[in-house]
């Protein structure tokens, strides 16, 4: 099965407000994505949805439509392989970021799971058919009372996990804070701290104490993710294991430095960095070590069930991450993914990815066509 033809639906829909100004920003009003569609000679064809809530996909347009299309146009949709191996070449000769290479290749998935009739997870080899959810919300509080809160509505929902973003909180506020949501939310409930990078080393510490005090699961993206001798001083000094790290362009070789030097505990990767390609490779690299690699959100409908598939394939991850409110990064599908009054999320067993883009929104919303 060959690669014919791709094209890009340009849509603008509108984002709904999710609260505080932050350091990661507001959230809210239009942004524009894109559908890309990835044709073939044999009437298959293969989708993923373009950009994230934050940033939109306009940055995409260009390098997939005069780098890689070049490069798919005739090749054979089974040679994805071949295609991740162009990317060191397509990266410092043409400026070819990860973040564009990536749904390219959860497309060229979907059009193999459609021809094979099956769901990618099956493609990737199953190992299980349901997980466990942790909620979380961007930063939108600026006091513990309002994290108390939120992690009230979160366990109400059925969420066994929640990670905070604490934003731009002062260190006492933080540590006070953790406190108070652990006393609410009780001992079982698994919970987890991602200041986006936002801390040096002195804040990373004293917060990381208190964690420890209250039996974090884990404690992401603390500091820079170039900070790796701070990284690997908190992994040292502190309990809860250091997870890191969204931040890094590619994110499989950055997990590979952070395992041979065992800088860190749990690496971490999405697929709108890696691909379905790319976040394979790096949990079963992370596995081989004894490592766990949790998925972090990739920003839209289809790429979020990229995530999805890759995690029913391994053993080693031990949550799918759920933002909240889902309308920020969930459009354009007749049916989206859902957690049940358990926190848990169970495979589909459609072919593909193996959910339905709603192309009466997509014609709705569409804005223009690329190609």
């Amino acid at each position: 099965m060959k690669i014919s033809d791709v094209s890009i639906e340009v849509i603008e829909r509108e984002v709904p407000d999710t609260g505080l100004d932050s350091d990661l920003g507001r959230f809210s009003g239009t942004v524009e994505q894109g559908v890309l569609r990835i044709f073939t000679d044999e009437g298959i064809e293969g989708n993923c949805f373009l950009g994230e809530f934050r940033k939109g996909s306009t940055p995409l347009y260009n390098p997939i439509l005069t780098v890689l299309k070049p490069e798919l146009v005739g090749m054979e949709v089974a040679k994805r392989e071949w295609l991740w191996s162009r990317l060191g070449v397509l990266s410092a000769r043409k400026g070819l970021s990860m973040s564009a290479w990536a749904p390219v290749d959860i497309a060229l998935w979907d059009a193999a799971g459609k021809q094979a009739g099956v769901p990618i997870h099956e493609l990737l080899g199953n190992q299980r058919n349901e997980i466990d959810a942790y909620a979380t919300y961007p930063p939108r509080h600026i006091d513990s009372a309002g994290y108390v809160k939120e992690a009230e509505e979160i366990i109400s929902r059925g969420f066994k996990a929640y990670k905070i973003h604490p934003g731009v909180m002062e260190t006492d506020e933080v540590v006070k804070m953790v406190s108070m949501v652990r006393e609410r939310v009780g001992p079982t409930v698994k919970l987890m701290l991602d200041p986006n990078c936002g801390y040096n080393y002195r804040k990373a510490f004293d917060v990381g104490q208190a964690l420890d005090g209250n039996g974090f699961f884990w404690y992401e993206d603390p500091v820079p993710h170039f900070d790796l001798d701070a990284i690997a001083e908190l992994t040292r000094r502190l309990k809860v294991p250091i997870c890191m790290s969204d931040q890094s362009d590619n994110q499989f070789y950055w997990g590979a430095n952070a395992l041979r030097t065992r800088s860190n505990r749990l690496v971490r990767g999405t697929a709108a960095k890696l691909g379905i390609t790319g976040l394979k490779k790096l949990c079963s690299m992370a596995e081989g070590f004894g490592y766990n690699c949790e998925i972090g959100t990739a920003g839209n409908s289809l790429m979020n069930i990229a995530n999805l598939h890759v995690i029913y394939s391994v053993a080693n991850c031990d949550f799918y991450e759920y933002w909240m409110p889902a309308d920020a990064h969930q459009f354009g599908l007749l049916e989206d993914i859902v957690p049940n009054d358990e926190g848990v999320i169970t495979a589909t067993r459609s072919p593909g990815l193996g959910y339905q883009i709603d192309w009466d929104y997509i014609e709705k919303h569409k804005t223009g066509t690329l190609a």
